[in-house]
């Protein structure tokens, strides 16, 4: 406990599972429901939470997907996959969310003194503590190749299997990882490779979309030969946050959450008509 990263220490966690939620759950609930908690933590009426949750075949757009030339066709050629498609409110680009990917939130408070980069920090040191008895290889580095590439991807041996975002409202900061657990790491990135291809085309444009080879990206069962299933993996954060603490809450909106959380939802459906409404 004395080598954990700051940000990780606390008194409490706040434990909010919604893994098992089914297709009903909507993206746009989930982004709003971190958007109300990061609202809690920072004002101090929350402690530190971890948010657990699954969605089931969707694509995650960022707000610079929106902007693809072709981006219409690109849409109706994830639709034809059978993908449903959002545009979300933190940063990055977009990614495939499907029953195999467990997304992990930790929202901490203070996000106004505390350097952005520590929540990144602290979210590579929570997923390889997760998975120390498998491996001691997970590196983060930039996988240009991956969709949705950044400082903080998360690999094995030079292939992707978690990318990390973080979004701060008021005083608090949410990070948030997407760990591909089981599936195929390489038809997840096949399907953005296509996505990119039919919403590019050859056009030039001002923001650089990643050129992706499906082949640097993996699930973590492909990577440890193990068959972990999301919901083996989320009774390890359970496992991990209460050996941390020992003082776990169960505890689901609440008063003036469930009103930040309604207020919220509103905006990502305004902001999805918006980014998509000439699709």
């Amino acid at each position: 406990m004395s080598d954990l990263h700051p940000l990780l220490k606390t008194a409490q966690y706040r434990f909010i599972d919604q893994s098992t939620l089914g297709p009903e759950f909507s993206a746009l609930q989930s982004f709003a429901m971190d958007d109300a908690l990061s609202m809690s933590v920072g004002q101090g009426f929350s402690p530190t939470t971890a948010r657990l949750w699954v969605h089931h075949n969707i694509v995650v757009l960022g707000i610079p997907d929106a902007r693809l030339p072709y981006i219409t066709e690109g849409v109706e050629y994830l639709k034809s996959q059978g993908y449903q498609v959002i545009v979300r409110n933190s940063g990055g680009l977009g990614v495939v969310l499907d029953d195999g990917v467990l997304n992990v939130s930790l929202i901490f408070p203070d996000s106004k003194t505390v350097n952005i980069h520590e929540g990144y920090d602290a979210m590579v040191q929570f997923v390889r503590y997760l998975f120390r008895d498998y491996t001691d290889r997970i590196e983060a580095y930039e996988i240009t190749q991956s969709y949705c590439p950044g400082t903080y991807d998360l690999s094995i041996d030079g292939k992707k299997f978690a990318g990390v975002s973080q979004r701060r409202v008021k005083n608090g900061s949410a990070v948030q990882v997407y760990l591909d657990i089981t599936g195929s790491g390489v038809e997840r990135g096949r399907i953005m490779r296509d996505f990119y291809k039919i919403g590019k085309r050859t056009e030039a444009t001002r923001f650089d979309y990643p050129d992706i080879d499906p082949n640097v990206m993996a699930s973590l069962n492909e990577l440890l030969g193990v068959e972990f299933s999301v919901a083996q993996v989320r009774d390890m954060v359970l496992t991990t946050l209460h050996e941390w603490t020992g003082n776990l809450s169960m505890q689901q909106l609440d008063g003036q959450e469930i009103e930040w959380f309604h207020k919220r939802f509103e905006q990502m459906i305004d902001r999805n008509k918006k980014a998509l409404e000439s699709l």
